[in-house]
């Protein structure tokens, strides 16, 4: 799950996807990065870890890490939370870039729509309940898809 800042939206993300995949008794790894490096080391947003509480899901433990070309390695699938994102995890991984590994979110509810999640940094609590929804049921959709 990749954003600008790893502290809004891919931290719901990675915390949403987990809950569910654990739930549904799937034993993914799954993880978050920001593509801007700005927060490195820090805890999700306030609001983004009390949104997400309120819904029984803790990323308190989380701390923000920068994208890295090497997650293309590391990972098999990579979804990003909007179309400027994807184009920073381009530039950032270069020749690493893998094109059938990555997916805006968004596509899972809506396929081929290429939405963007909103980002809720510069707004109020009720945006970061909006996100939460829209990043719960396209993780819902990804799990539905995956459990036995």
């Amino acid at each position: 799950m990749v954003c600008l800042g790893n502290i809004c939206r891919s931290p719901l993300a990675e915390g949403i996807l987990q809950d569910k995949a654990a739930s549904a008794g799937l034993d993914w790894h799954v993880d978050s990065a920001g593509t801007n490096g700005y927060h490195v080391g820090e805890a999700p947003h306030p609001l983004s870890q009390k949104v997400a509480l309120m819904n029984g899901v803790d990323i308190s433990a989380q701390r923000s890490r920068k994208f890295v070309a090497d997650d293309f390695d590391k990972f098999d699938k990579i979804y990003a939370m909007a179309e400027d994102v994807v184009d920073d995890m381009r530039r950032i991984a270069k020749n690493k870039f893998d094109e059938s590994k990555v997916e805006l979110l968004l596509n899972e509810l809506y396929p081929g729509k290429n939405m963007d999640v909103p980002d809720p940094w510069y707004g109020t609590e009720p945006g970061y309940h909006k996100v939460y929804a829209l990043i719960e049921e396209a993780c819902e959709v990804i799990v539905e898809r995956h459990k036995g």
